[in-house]
């Protein structure tokens, strides 16, 4: 059984493009182009269930035409319209250089001056000219801290670990 803790979500299932069974991928990582996967996984019916990429061509930066193996209708696909893609974290950690903001949601980040964890990562905001990370702090409350590689001083992917550099007087904000 797949378990959400293994898998990171990189998009959703649109609607079908044509009758041979492709439907579009809107993505907000392409990891699935840059690891060698034969599957992704979506999310039907709360179960996290494997499919085989059969083949994919880009429409743009965040969208695919995605045929999947034993998906061969336009009704099939149908079907698919809606569901969550994940892909899993063992396939994305095998490649040690390659490392995107949907995959670090769940990490969690920690305070390099103190060794004391900040929160976790709950979702990173990348559509304004500053990245900003979204955290649950241990107190439940949401916090958010700019995503800047000046203040990133480790990245630990086995442990799922951020170390930061955070300024004075951030997380009294």
């Amino acid at each position: 059984m797949i378990r959400k803790e293994d898998v990171y979500k990189i998009g959703r299932l649109g609607k079908p493009h044509g009758v041979r069974g492709e439907i579009t991928l809107q993505f907000s990582d392409d990891i699935f182009d840059q690891v060698d996967a034969d599957y992704l996984i979506l999310e039907i019916d709360g179960i996290l269930v494997p499919f085989f990429m059969e083949e994919y061509r880009f429409r743009s930066d965040e969208l695919a035409l995605m045929k999947f193996e034993d998906i061969d209708s336009e009704d099939r696909a149908r079907e698919l319209t809606g569901c969550d893609v994940y892909f899993p974290r063992a396939h994305a950690e095998a490649d040690e250089d390659h490392l995107t903001w949907s995959e670090i949601v769940g990490y969690q980040v920690v305070d390099a001056a103190s060794q004391q964890p900040v929160g976790t990562i709950v979702h990173v905001d990348d559509t304004t000219l500053n990245t900003l990370f979204e955290l649950s702090t241990p107190d439940g409350h949401d916090l958010l801290i700019p995503a800047s590689d000046e203040m990133i001083v480790d990245v630990d992917k086995r442990q799922r670990i951020i170390t930061m550099e955070i300024p004075d007087g951030l997380l009294d904000l």
